[in-house]
């Protein structure tokens, strides 16, 4: 079964809860099966900054679901919670599911690009991938360890038990 990580961020509608419940839906995946869970993170929004702040975390998941089987499972995860593509790029978001990586392939399709475009720059999508797989290597040979290190933080902050009820 292939390996995979699946990001998860949401800032509308009580975001913990989008995330908890967006990794309730995770675990009952068909053919697959949830192995692990990041911490949450709050970080400020990518695109216009006149939205409220994100809470980000990563999923790690074994699968055999096709990689746009699981992309299909995902987009549906989101749209039960409200997801409506716009044309705004990084606009808010109910849910956003990212399928980060599967196992060690690279896929370049029209639909999905993996690993994850955004991944290697991304703070939220870093620290709670090294989270889970600090010993991680990409599909183009690059560590996570060495990508976390070189990336330009944008004052992530792990949430504490508190606040991710």
């Amino acid at each position: 079964m292939p390996r995979c990580y699946v990001g998860l961020g949401s800032n509308q509608a009580n975001p913990v809860v989008q995330l908890q419940q967006a990794l309730g839906a995770l675990k009952n995946l068909p053919s697959s099966e949830l192995i692990a869970r990041s911490s949450l993170y709050r970080s400020a929004p990518m695109g216009p900054q006149d939205q409220p702040d994100y809470v980000n975390a990563v999923a790690c998941l074994d699968t055999l679901l096709a990689p746009l089987a699981l992309l299909d499972q995902l987009q549906a995860i989101e749209q039960h919670h409200g997801r409506e593509r716009k044309d705004e790029r990084w606009g808010p978001r109910t849910l956003d599911l990212d399928l980060l990586l599967y196992g060690q392939q690279s896929i370049d399709l029209p639909r999905l690009t993996v690993p994850h475009y955004g991944l290697e720059k991304r703070d939220f999508v870093l620290q709670p991938l090294a989270e889970l797989a600090p010993e991680l290597v990409l599909p183009n040979g690059r560590r996570i360890e060495d990508l976390l290190q070189a990336c330009t933080s944008h004052g992530l902050q792990r949430l504490n038990a508190a606040e991710s009820e």
